[in-house]
């Protein structure tokens, strides 16, 4: 029987069978509404999926509380059918500003996309990338050669930035990770500590020899020529947690398992 419930939810699930069944079950028991009439919407998948959300479900304002039915889930809680009104409104909400980036293509193509956990380059040859990197208009390294590298937020911080090797942020800190992927020369520099508010750009050197990809959270841009990086204060992405389970607390677990 439904359950009605003052909160006006709205599910998304992803594609996946477990999540599909997930999103069948919860919304039997409960009331659900359009997204776009949402106070709360109810993510069901894992990271990517609640990732995609994030970014889909901008435009409406509202928080995401997410269920895991996914692999890792560190964007997620844990999956129960039982008492999801009260966890709701119980829960804690962490407020975060995705990464805007700005590539250029060989062929002169801009391409404009946000990203909340990073915004990484990748090689997209047999040979290693060559870019040089510029902080706030200032030279800071003139040639990194590297399989990629990577500006990443305190919320993506965990994710590939911590599978580079890259720090582990604090939510609430206002920098951003800059990472090196397998870095070659300087030999294993794995990169910085940046001011939220910088600017990062990279420029791919001999992108005709050695070409480079760039991603946005899972978008990709084949063949750049230069990439603008910055944080976008304008843009506010909330996410809910379970009380004792908020994104600063899975962020100081993550360092200790």
């Amino acid at each position: 029987m439904t359950t009605k419930n003052a909160l006006k939810i709205g599910f998304a699930a992803s594609s996946t069978p477990v999540a599909q069944a997930a999103y069948a079950a919860l919304t039997t028991r409960y009331t659900d509404v359009a997204l776009e009439e949402a106070d709360i919407i109810v993510a069901l998948g894992g990271d990517g999926f609640m990732l995609q959300t994030l970014h889909g479900c901008q435009h409406l304002g509202v928080p995401v509380y997410g269920m895991n039915r996914g692999t890792i889930g560190f964007l997620m809680n844990e999956y129960n059918e039982d008492g999801l009104v009260e966890r709701l409104e119980a829960a804690e909400q962490a407020d975060i500003n995705p990464l805007s980036m700005t590539a250029t293509g060989v062929d002169g193509t801009i391409h404009e996309a946000l990203a909340i956990n990073e915004v990484s380059l990748l090689r997209a040859g047999a040979q290693a990338a060559k870019l040089r990197i510029t902080v706030d208009d200032k030279l800071r390294m003139e040639t990194l050669v590297c399989d990629g590298a990577l500006v990443a937020t305190p919320a993506g911080s965990t994710a590939y930035n911590y599978s580079a090797h890259g720090p582990v942020l604090p939510i609430g800190s206002d920098v951003l990770a800059l990472t090196a992927v397998a870095a070659f020369r300087p030999r294993r520099w794995r990169g910085a500590l940046l001011p939220k508010i910088a600017r990062v750009r990279f420029d791919v050197l001999e992108p005709d020899k050695r070409p480079v990809m760039a991603e946005a959270d899972s978008r990709s841009f084949d063949n750049v020529t230069s990439v603008v990086i910055q944080s976008e204060p304008s843009v506010v992405h909330s996410i809910l947690f379970d009380p004792g389970h908020g994104l600063e607390e899975r962020l100081i677990s993550e360092q200790f398992t």
